[in-house]
């Protein structure tokens, strides 16, 4: 049985190139977490504000602070329709087009995210296929083993299983 320390592993063909876009991808999936974390505020708190849920209630006090943050960049460039009577102890339904602006941003940063991911899984997939290229020539030519180390090389977003 051979042990794991005698079996080389051939190296990769841009090391740097690879670390740094692994680096990129892991940013990047964060940020694309992040974005969709406040899409969902945004939702909950447009629909709280347009059905005049009361800021007494904890959850939706937690969802009007979060809300706050998110539309920070977006706050008054739209002034909110109040939907309710004025009358009314309750407080007003609020159509807040600032939030639904604030959404459709956010939507195409996370697109945009989502379109640097499939750029550098592209990249890394092309990175793979030089790596397995680099070993079938070493393999030919006597050198480490052809069968390249760890998983398969991902898929594109456009392959159908």
């Amino acid at each position: 049985m051979e042990s794991s320390a005698s079996i080389t592993e051939p190296p990769h063909v841009h090391p740097r190139r690879r670390m740094g876009l692994l680096g990129v991808r892991a940013l990047a999936w964060i940020l694309y977490g992040y974005v969709v974390v406040v899409e969902v505020v945004l939702a909950l708190g447009f629909v709280l504000l347009l059905f005049g849920a009361s800021p007494t209630a904890s959850f939706v006090a937690w969802v009007y602070r979060s809300l706050d943050r998110a539309m920070e960049p977006f706050r008054g460039m739209f002034t909110p329709i109040e939907l309710g009577l004025r009358g009314d102890p309750q407080p007003p339904a609020v159509l807040d087009t600032s939030v639904l602006f604030a959404m459709v941003a956010y939507a195409i940063a996370a697109w945009l995210v989502s379109e640097l991911l499939a750029w550098i899984n592209g990249f890394l997939a092309r990175l793979d296929a030089a790596d397995e290229r680099a070993w079938t020539i070493a393999s030919q030519r006597g050198g480490p083993a052809a069968t390249p180390p760890g998983p398969a090389a991902p898929r594109s977003r456009t392959d159908h299983p």
